[in-house]
């Protein structure tokens, strides 16, 4: 199996390097991430600059491609060029994982997060795709070799499956302190929709301008939905949410056909 990985973070991120490490030997691992951190850059590309790519060593046992882009860009140029000139015309991944971010992605997060963005350009270009994200919480206690390793474990479960081409598959890791924690209960939930409460500090420059800084974590929210992908999150359990890129809300396709007279 041959397996593209990718983030948001940046490709030297602690993250990718941890879960480049917990991926060995499910299958050959290409690596090919943005250059600088991308976080919360949604699902943007880039399409009047051009998009600068160099081979990059990262650690003894991980090497990949920088791309200056952001993730979704990756993924985009991964599978339309790069990986056809290194496997030859027509070739794709088997499966694509970005990840391991720094932060959870759930609730409304999931539309803000690159990391989550990358692995949907992955299935809407047809290779099913993994986001994997690391709920923080006191960044100083993080282990995120135990972290990818939980990763690991859950990836193993899921790919025991079949994953249709078109698929994303949204892994949520609980915050992890402990070199031996062990693996979670896993929860399958819904993404849930409250807004964020994070507010906005208005703030002066040295200079006079007023400017504002946002304020929080990105895990507060108006409520949270029972059994959804935060409540269970916060319940220390690993999440997983199937997610789709198709944003037609079917329910009403025949309300405004009415409204419409069409």
């Amino acid at each position: 199996m041959r397996i593209l990985l990718t983030n948001d973070d940046g490709i030297d991120a602690p993250g990718i390097e941890a879960l480049h490490e917990a991926l060995q030997g499910l299958g050959e691992i290409i690596a090919i991430a943005p250059r600088t951190v991308q976080s919360a850059s949604g699902h943007g590309i880039t399409f009047h600059e051009p998009l600068m790519c160099d081979e990059v060593v990262v650690n003894d046992r991980m090497k990949g491609i920088a791309v200056d882009g952001r993730p979704a860009d990756c993924v985009k140029v991964a599978l339309r060029a790069i990986w056809q000139e290194k496997f030859g015309p027509g070739t794709l991944p088997d499966l694509t994982i970005s990840g391991m971010n720094s932060g959870a992605n759930v609730g409304i997060n999931v539309i803000y997060s690159g990391t989550v963005a990358a692995a949907v350009e992955s299935a809407f270009l047809g290779v099913p795709a993994i986001a994997v994200s690391l709920h923080m919480g006191d960044r100083s206690q993080v282990r995120y070799g135990r972290a990818a390793w939980i990763a690991r474990q859950v990836i193993d479960m899921v790919v025991r499956h079949p994953l249709e081409r078109h698929s994303v598959i949204n892994i949520n890791i609980p915050r992890t302190y402990s070199d031996d924690a062990p693996v979670p209960s896993i929860a399958v939930v819904s993404m849930n929709t409250a807004p964020g409460t994070d507010t906005y500090d208005r703030r002066v420059s040295p200079y006079g301008r007023v400017y504002y800084w946002a304020s929080g974590d990105g895990m507060e929210f108006t409520h949270t939905a029972p059994e959804s992908d935060v409540e269970s999150l916060l319940e220390r359990c690993v999440t997983i949410t199937p997610l789709t890129y198709n944003l037609t809300d079917h329910a009403r396709l025949e309300t405004w056909k009415k409204r419409l007279g069409v």
